[in-house]
């Protein structure tokens, strides 16, 4: 397996980790009568607690362009230390991204988003060149 891939099973293990740690405070904080009913009506979350959504649902977003980076590598066989290093950048900025989202780290969370964002635009890149 490619170190690309490898990233990109890590990442996916990130985005359920992401998911777990919403979903625990949200169930403490609503109580399961509200998380598991319909939910017709808007729910009101904790700073913190809306902050793991938000940060949570960002990722869905980056998963699926690093996914596509990933997938553009791997099957044109361009496979590099570059694009290693920006799978392993990315990974490392959205890591860190989550509690930078959750504390509110300006402008901190941005830049650690656009280093992520970076790296993944790069991959691309670097398969296309």
């Amino acid at each position: 397996m490619t170190t690309e891939l490898t990233v990109l099973a890590l990442a996916g293990l990130l985005q359920a980790c992401q998911f777990a740690l919403f979903a625990i405070r949200a169930n403490l904080e609503l109580g399961p009568a509200v998380t598991m009913g319909p939910r017709d009506k808007p729910v009101q979350l904790s700073k913190m607690t809306g902050r793991l959504q938000r940060a949570m649902a960002n990722h869905f977003e980056g998963l699926a362009l690093f996914t596509i980076a990933v997938v553009v590598v791997t099957l044109a066989d361009e496979s590099s230390w570059l694009t290693a290093s920006c799978a392993w950048i990315y990974l490392i900025a959205r890591v860190l991204y989550v509690p930078a989202y959750a504390f509110g780290w300006t402008p901190w969370r941005s830049v650690i988003w656009v280093v992520g964002f970076a790296a993944t635009m790069l991959m691309i890149l670097a398969a296309l060149f």
